[in-house]
């Protein structure tokens, strides 16, 4: 059962995140839905997970997967109902597990029954509930986002007689935040979930939910008034539930998203992420280093969350020019492979499906600083499909046995809302959890077990976070400490093996707390220490 004594619960958490259609298939319509999902909750449980954030689940024409949603108050048919929610999230919280979901607050799709309204009328009550203009020459300082498919954040609409303002698709029109009514519909809309026992919202898109002219339409402080208000209803109201930010934007900016510890529990670091895959593949952690020396403090009830991959495209958008060529080049040398301004590939192709680099990559993101997020598949190495059209090669069906059906449904696979990946390398022959759970050694199983000492330890949660100079930039080392726990981290980020002297000045035999094994050293300092290449060590000292 989910325990209510600790407000700070996501601090220890691990969070995986399901593509519900993806996941697997209860009713063999060849999509994913709740009672697929309500069905391996099991597996969840056993992997360790402690949350499970759902990415859109609401009634929707589905343009941009959910994220353009038509109805705040049900469920996407494809998924099931009302009451597979409320089961869903009833057995969870029998197993200790958490859901969240996304809640997409900055806008609607075009197909929601408010903008039709509001088209239609200039007198409907509805028509303030979204951004128009005679002109489309207005807050011309905001960026477009979507530079491959908008030219403009206005679209003019013949029935409306008027442009609408929208800063992702312009299937998306943005709801009018200046509109008290429509922050009032916000609470309820919070509110119908949370009663519904939802345990938080991912909030999608934060930055943008106020527009005002000589801005960037970005950051205002008339959103952080307006989250100060959400986080106070959270807390009065259903105290220990969660909101978790996301902002695409650099940590100092991302700051002010936690205010006083009043605004988001959790947000989002994205800068870290493209970093990561940096310093694997020039086998230095400099880009790292900076980017935490940039990473400000926040309060002390709030988190950072981490991640390597998720549903859209790894984002490159806070990186430098310089950088964000450098990715392309080395990360996806094929035009398909890019979108936007990001890469749209799995975390396993990546990494060259070498299991030393992505468990290297994960033994960085499970003890960095922060609360880690899995994308659903990524604990087995699932590859992508970049044939695919926009980000649909990276949301393809969960490989659950080497089938043809892959065990995600009953249905034809002809039927399935995608093609399964069935490629020499990553298909699902070679790659699927029943193969991974019965070999110990499989990416499954390391996975496994890097959740269940992450979680044994509050240092890695709750620690503070200190680097270990080796000089050998190929050596990502740091200390995790929390009151009487002390964890060495110790990483090679190199193909080869490093000699290092060995950061410690005591004689006490360290502990290799993921291998539960003595770390044999000579009998007195200074030590050192030959790292194979990728080998990772979580020393207890």
């Amino acid at each position: 059962m989910i325990k209510q004594d600790d407000p700070l619960w996501y601090k220890d958490a691990v969070f995986y995140e399901v593509y519900v259609r993806a996941f697997h298939d209860s009713n063999a319509d060849g999509h994913g839905d709740l009672p697929g999902l309500t069905a391996k909750l099991d597996y969840i449980q056993n992997l360790g997970f402690d949350c499970i954030w759902l990415l859109p689940i609401y009634p929707s024409p589905l343009k941009d997967d959910g994220y353009d949603i038509a109805d705040y108050y049900n469920i996407h048919p494809d998924y099931g109902t009302l009451e597979d929610f409320e089961i869903l999230t009833k057995e969870a919280h029998q197993r200790g597990i958490r859901i969240i979901a996304d809640l997409v607050l900055n806008h609607t799709s075009n197909q929601h029954p408010w903008f039709q309204s509001a088209r239609k009328s200039r007198s409907s009550k509805y028509r303030d509930y979204y951004v128009w203009s005679d002109t489309n020459r207005k807050y011309k300082d905001a960026r477009i986002i979507f530079i491959d498919t908008e030219t403009s954040n206005w679209t003019w609409d013949d029935t409306a007689g008027q442009y609408y303002w929208h800063r992702f698709y312009s299937s998306q029109p943005d709801l009018n935040f200046n509109n008290p009514a429509v922050q009032e519909e916000m609470f309820n809309v919070m509110k119908f979930w949370l009663d519904l026992g939802i345990d938080g919202f991912r909030v999608d898109a934060v930055p943008y939910l106020f527009e005002r002219e000589g801005t960037i339409c970005e950051n205002l402080p008339e959103t952080h008034d307006y989250l100060k208000r959400l986080r106070k209803f959270i807390d009065t109201n259903y105290p220990g539930r969660v909101l978790l930010c996301e902002a695409n934007q650099w940590p100092e900016d991302v700051r002010p998203y936690f205010g006083d510890g009043d605004e988001f529990h959790i947000g989002f670091h994205f800068p870290i992420m493209p970093r990561i895959f940096m310093a694997i593949r020039k086998s230095d952690i400099s880009d790292v280093k900076n980017i935490m020396a940039r990473t400000p403090e926040i309060p002390s009830n709030c988190q950072w969350c981490t991640f390597l991959r998720n549903h859209d495209e790894l984002t490159l958008e806070m990186v430098t020019e310089e950088e964000r060529q450098w990715m392309w080049q080395e990360y996806a040398p094929e035009s398909r492979m890019r979108l936007n301004l990001g890469i749209r590939r799995r975390l396993a192709p990546l990494l060259d499906g070498d299991q030393r680099k992505i468990e290297l990559a994960n033994s960085i993101l499970f003890s960095l600083i922060g609360t880690p997020i899995i994308y659903y598949g990524d604990e087995i190495g699932m590859g992508d499909n970049i044939w695919l059209e926009d980000r649909a090669g990276v949301r393809t069906p969960m490989q659950w046995e080497n089938s043809p059906d892959v065990g995600f449904s009953h249905a034809d696979p002809k039927k399935f809302y995608l093609p399964v990946i069935n490629d020499p390398i990553f298909g699902y022959e070679h790659i699927n959890v029943k193969d991974q759970q019965n070999c110990p050694s499989s990416l499954l199983n390391q996975i496994k077990k890097m959740i269940a000492v992450h979680k044994a330890y509050r240092a890695f949660g709750r620690g503070d976070f200190s680097w270990v100079d080796v000089d050998n930039d190929a050596i990502a080392a740091y200390y995790r400490t929390y009151q009487d726990e002390k964890i060495l981290v110790i990483q090679n980020l190199s193909a080869t093996s490093q000699a290092i002297a060995f950061p410690l000045d005591t004689i006490h035999q360290p502990i290799d707390i993921l291998n539960q094994k003595k770390l044999h050293l000579t009998n007195k300092p200074p030590f050192s220490l030959n790292l194979a290449g990728y080998e990772y060590l979580w020393l207890k000292i």
